[in-house]
């Protein structure tokens, strides 16, 4: 199994289907922030990462242009304030990782029965990816789903990650309701059937944490602990 992640770690990593996205993370890593004029920009598209044995997987929506797509690691070195830092708080503070920062690949974090990754690898123009950039990369979540073997619950950051998880249990024939589940934060949705041999995982939505979000008060920090307390609580469950 951790073979097999990191098969796909390097295909990831190796990925140039999107010439928008290509283009645009490797300028960006090229022209660089100010602030990290000294950087060597990791300009590439961005892995999962996280316990091989998790029973929550989270889904975010893509790498930052500063933040993931500097460092090389999801949810990692965005801005004070930014998403990677409302998430990884989030996740020590409810013991799912051995410390509340994520600087970058090198500072010694580690999840405990979590996995994070996204609905896209590459840094998109705007935190924005087209429909034909979700389909591209599609294929790896699907394989993320399928390789970690434990997981009973996906946490879906944001509504884009809402659909590409629902697209991935299609994908793997899934029987879904028509219309489609509305994405609301808080909700818990379980589906019928099985995921490579198991029961299909519940998806528990939650507003991405976003400055958009965050800054607004849209998206509060004990609203993010409570979706991830009840993550806890949904992956214990005897089902």
């Amino acid at each position: 199994m951790e073979r097999a992640l990191a098969a796909l770690e390097a295909e990831v990593v190796a990925c140039r289907r999107c010439p928008r996205l290509v283009a645009y993370r490797e300028q960006v890593a090229r022209e660089k922030k100010r602030e990290y004029r000294d950087w060597a920009y990791w300009g590439r598209p961005v892995p999962g990462f996280g316990d091989p044995q998790a029973r929550v997987l989270v889904v975010g929506l893509a790498p930052a242009a500063h933040g993931a797509n500097r460092t090389g690691r999801m949810f990692t070195g965005d801005l004070p304030n930014g998403a990677s830092v409302w998430l990884v708080r989030t996740l020590y503070r409810t013991g799912f990782a051995n410390q509340p920062t994520s600087l970058h690949r090198d500072d010694g974090l580690r999840l405990h029965d979590a996995y994070v990754t996204a609905a896209v690898r590459c840094a998109p123009p705007q935190n924005r990816p087209t429909p034909a950039e979700l389909e591209n990369c599609l294929p790896f979540l699907v394989r993320e789903l399928v390789t970690l073997p434990r997981v009973r619950v996906v946490v879906a950051l944001g509504a884009v990650a809402f659909q590409a998880v629902l697209k991935t249990f299609a994908h793997l024939g899934v029987q879904l309701p028509r219309p489609r589940p509305p994405f609301v934060h808080g909700t818990v949705y379980r589906f019928a059937g099985t995921v490579a041999g198991r029961p299909v995982p519940a998806v528990l939505c939650t507003y991405h944490p976003s400055r958009q979000n965050t800054q607004t008060g849209k998206l509060t920090a004990r609203m993010l602990e409570a979706v991830f307390r009840k993550a806890r609580r949904l992956a214990e469950e005897d089902r």
